[in-house]
């Protein structure tokens, strides 16, 4: 007979959340949510601030499915590799799925310190590695990763010896990590303080219009706007084929977590996880005598594993390979929700309904942001996010002068703080290495000298306007396009190109 394992989260036995009372009679309001997770009451917090009338209808409790079971990793990197969502999407959309996620956290971030919210948050670096088995090929990738997300303007740079596992990898910073249902409950109590209401044990049943309402425990919520927030979407206001067709863009899969108690300090405070397909991933819960480690992977499509206890040996097995000293205390699962092109779909599914599914490892953060696009949504205020994220989506322009365009949205405002900053890039090269990176708007090769002197020049070639590249063995800038070669100060090595590269203003 088969062991009935605990599946308890961590979060649940080590937090509670506020309890609300089940919907009794009708109500009308500015804005219905369905779903009290993350994106939720992301919204409902952020619409409620704006001076909406808010409801959120929870079917059970607040956080206790999918934000219940996340392993609550903060990070704008996504499954996708980079590379892949730039050969995919192009290189400004690459960048704005990133920008994303990073605008995500410094939300979270914000909330936080405004709301006083006691949830552990704090800033922490990310590493992603290889798995045990690796080679060459899989290095030359991670080197691509590393190099385009600097090129984009985000703090990564490849490490010979990624720390833990001790295998190269990519370091990336101002990634974070929180207690997730500590900051829920904080969020909640922020929400019924801005005057939003919170209904649990309410399950939202059949929406109509004329006018616009959904029933519930026999009641009826009338409302202008509708956000599901309900991690794989209700039909709600959109056609039955609509909905279907939606559903075969999606792929569920069930992911598994342990938690183990390990000695004080002897595993940084960070985020890991591999390249391997499915990836194992991990995290630090720091306590005051010892700290947690979080510990996750295994994933395999829900329903399609014939014995998922063992999927928890396996996890154990590979976290003692790591950590052989690490007491597993907690162990459970949850789902993730993938899409056919990496990219979660966030947006209008109906008239008057925003809905936000698929995303993917990057739940608190993707749902964070759809909490965000939908107040935008709501209020009738741009978004650059929105026509990346459409549930509708086909193609994307080719030619979007991402920057430019979005320059005025409140998050740009302070992106430096978090990412990209050129201080923070420039600080990131080794004395004796050169790097392209942006600088007050332009392309910049960057070189730091051993005496820790910075030199920088124009990245773009004076042969025809291509952009060079670093070349680590020769210490030169070469250009990819017609071989034009510069010295680390700019001067001419080897035409075609004649002129040095040009004076940075």
């Amino acid at each position: 007979m088969a062991v009935q394992l605990d599946t308890t989260p961590y979060w649940t036995e080590s937090a509670s959340v506020p309890r609300f009372p089940q919907l009794d009679g009708n109500l009308k309001v500015d804005v219905v949510v369905i779903g009290g997770g993350i994106t939720g009451l992301t919204a409902a917090y952020f619409l409620a601030a704006e001076g909406r009338t808010v409801a959120v209808l929870e079917r059970g409790r607040l956080g206790e499915v999918d934000t219940g079971h996340t392993t609550a990793h903060l990070t704008m990197v996504t499954d996708a590799p980079i590379t892949d969502l730039a050969s995919r999407f192009g290189r400004d959309h690459a960048r704005a799925a990133w920008d994303a996620g990073l605008a995500a956290i410094s939300a979270i971030d914000s909330i936080v310190r405004t709301e006083e919210i006691a949830c552990g948050f704090a800033w922490v670096p990310a590493y992603l590695h290889p798995p045990p088995e690796f080679g060459d090929t899989d290095l030359k990738a991670l080197v691509e990763q590393a190099d385009l997300a600097g090129e984009l303007g985000f703090d990564a740079s490849y490490l010979d010896i990624v720390p833990l596992c001790r295998r190269p990898g990519i370091r990336f910073e101002n990634q974070a990590r929180f207690h997730p249902r500590k900051y829920l409950a904080g969020l909640a109590r922020a929400i019924t303080d801005k005057g939003g209401r919170i209904f649990e044990h309410t399950d939202a049943g059949e929406f109509s219009d004329n006018p616009r309402h959904v029933k519930a425990n026999g009641a009826s919520v009338t409302f202008d706007r509708v956000v599901l927030a309900t991690h794989n979407p209700l039909v709600g206001r959109a056609s039955v084929s609509s909905a279907a067709l939606l559903q075969t863009k999606l792929a569920l899969y069930t992911s598994y977590a342990i938690t183990a108690r390990v000695p004080k300090d002897i595993v940084a405070d960070a985020l890991w996880w591999d390249t391997a397909d499915p990836y194992n991933y991990l995290r630090v819960e720091p306590h005051r005598d010892d700290d947690l480690v979080i510990f996750g992977g295994e994933d395999h499509k829900t329903g399609q594993a014939e014995n998922t206890n063992a999927c928890f040996g396996r996890l154990e097995r590979s976290l003692l390979q790591v950590i052989p000293v690490a007491k597993v205390t907690h162990r459970w699962s949850g789902q993730v929700i993938e899409t056919s092109d990496g990219l979660p779909y966030i947006g209008e599914t109906a008239d008057r309904q925003f809905a936000a599914t698929g995303f993917s490892g990057n739940g608190m953060t993707f749902g964070t942001l759809a909490g965000i696009m939908a107040t935008d949504y709501v209020l009738g205020r741009k978004n650059p996010w929105t026509d990346l994220f459409n549930p509708h989506r086909k193609t994307l322009r080719a030619a979007w002068n991402y920057l430019v365009e979005n320059k005025d949205y409140p998050y740009y405002m302070f992106r430096g703080r978090f990412a990209g900053a050129a201080e923070q890039q420039l600080r990131s090269i080794p004395r004796g290495r050169g790097k392209v990176i942006e600088y007050k708007g332009q392309q910049v090769a960057a070189y730091r000298d051993e005496s820790g002197t910075v030199v920088l020049r124009s990245a773009i070639c004076t042969h025809m306007g291509c952009l060079v590249d670093w070349n680590d063995a020769e210490r030169t800038w070469d250009c990819p396009c017609h071989g034009s070669r510069f010295e680390p100060d700019g001067s001419v090595i080897a035409g075609p190109g004649e002129q040095p590269l040009g004076e940075i203003s």
